[in-house]
């Protein structure tokens, strides 16, 4: 079973930085990714990184946030910088039992409680 913890969300002035990590145990996965959710709103997909370090980004983010992971410490981390208020959601870690990412979040199969990120 894969255990996922997140932490570093908070509130930001638009423009600001945080960075978000999450701490998994466990084995059985490989894909790990970013989601949020805004409320009213469906979960997408931020950021999702391969074992191999292979990134891919959502369009409304490229150029600001950069996913990356440290596989000795099992950590994911999300540096997200120039903030605005419509990356305002909670954000969740996951963890897919595939080698390759997908988008959606069906297609993964362990998920973090959430921390909330809070841009005005």
């Amino acid at each position: 079973q894969v255990q996922l913890v997140e932490s570093g969300g908070g509130s930001v002035q638009a423009g600001g930085s945080l960075r978000l990590s999450c701490s998994v145990s466990g084995d059985g996965y490989s894909c790990m990714g970013w989601f949020r959710q805004a409320p009213g709103k469906e979960r997408e997909r931020v950021a999702s990184i391969e074992s191999d370090g292979s990134a891919n980004y959502a369009d409304s983010v490229k150029g600001r946030f950069t996913i990356s992971r440290d596989n000795a410490k099992n950590t994911l981390y999300l540096q997200m910088n120039s903030l605005k208020p419509e990356d305002t959601a909670m954000y969740y870690c996951a963890a897919s039992s595939t080698w390759y990412c997908l988008t959606t979040p069906t297609s993964f199969d362990f998920w973090g409680q959430g921390t909330q990120v809070t841009v005005s």
